[in-house]
């Protein structure tokens, strides 16, 4: 098996809020995208809160997540994983990414939003035991992967306008 690697962070000098997904996947490694699956909710969404619709070039939708304040990354650097569920992923094999620089780098960061249980999970296990950061929140928000098909898209835009918006 081999190991897979995530992208650097969508990181604005001002990023307000971070959005933690677990690890990109098959679809999204190809493109060097995040969020690339044509069926995931990621993009959709943005487009209807920010105006980053998926009909955007990735360039275009990025510096208009950044212009809002909103970074993007994954808990995982890397790890085995076959596929792209994050249920197939080798727990032995992963390796978190470095959060305590990346909050040094954005003390203006309150809120953590996970993109499903997985990266919540990795998060709290592998991330947080490390970090001494009292004052971030956390919410976990509907995963946008198309495997969580049992939610509907408007339940999810409504889950996430509400964390988001507010």
């Amino acid at each position: 098996m081999t190991q897979i690697y995530s992208f650097p962070p969508i990181e604005p000098e001002n990023a307000r809020i971070l959005i933690l997904g677990s690890m990109p996947g098959v679809a999204s490694l190809k493109a060097q995208q995040y969020y690339a699956h044509p069926r995931n909710a990621f993009w959709p969404i943005m487009g209807e809160l920010f105006g980053a619709h998926p009909e955007l070039p990735y360039h275009e939708r990025v510096e208009i997540l950044k212009a809002e304040g909103i970074a993007v990354w994954d808990v995982l650097e890397s790890c085995v994983r076959v596929g792209s569920l994050d249920a197939s992923i080798d727990s032995s094999s992963l390796r978190v990414n470095d959060f305590s620089s990346f909050f040094r780098r954005h003390p203006q960061i309150r809120h953590v939003f996970f993109n499903g249980a997985k990266a919540e999970q990795s998060f709290r296990r592998h991330a947080l035991p490390e970090l001494r950061l009292d004052y971030l929140s956390y919410t976990r928000l509907p995963s946008t992967s198309p495997a969580h098909a049992a939610m509907s898209f408007d339940s999810k835009l409504n889950n996430w306008s509400k964390a988001l918006l507010r």
